[in-house]
């Protein structure tokens, strides 16, 4: 996820005692973009990631996401000033995930 922000020139980062990926990780100003989720049950595993691309962020207002009460919610298109193309995100992040595990993808 970093990597897919780094190539939208969007810096993303770590919050120890956090999950997700993080605008202005050292700031109190820090802002989640991203949220990853692992669950395992009965042996069988289930991940997923929230990459707010383009997303309508009012909706956050009604919910406190991941139970983080004193940080707030951004979006690509937030932080950019304009939105971006979901297949050209999906494209860059595909890349970048098969990069991360040592494979290629056309």
């Amino acid at each position: 996820m970093i990597a897919t922000l780094a190539e939208y020139g969007i810096e993303g980062g770590r919050i120890n005692g956090l999950t997700g990926v993080w605008i202005d990780s050292e700031l109190p100003t820090a802002r989640k973009i991203c949220a990853l989720g692992v669950k395992s049950s009965r042996w069988v595993t289930m991940h997923g990631i929230g990459f707010n691309v383009n997303s309508d962020l009012t909706y956050f207002s009604h919910i406190v996401p991941c139970g983080i009460d004193d940080k707030d919610v951004t979006s690509a298109k937030k932080e950019l000033g304009y939105a971006l193309n979901l297949n050209d995100v999906s494209h860059v992040l595909k890349e970048k995930l098969a990069a991360q595990f040592g494979y290629s993808y056309v």
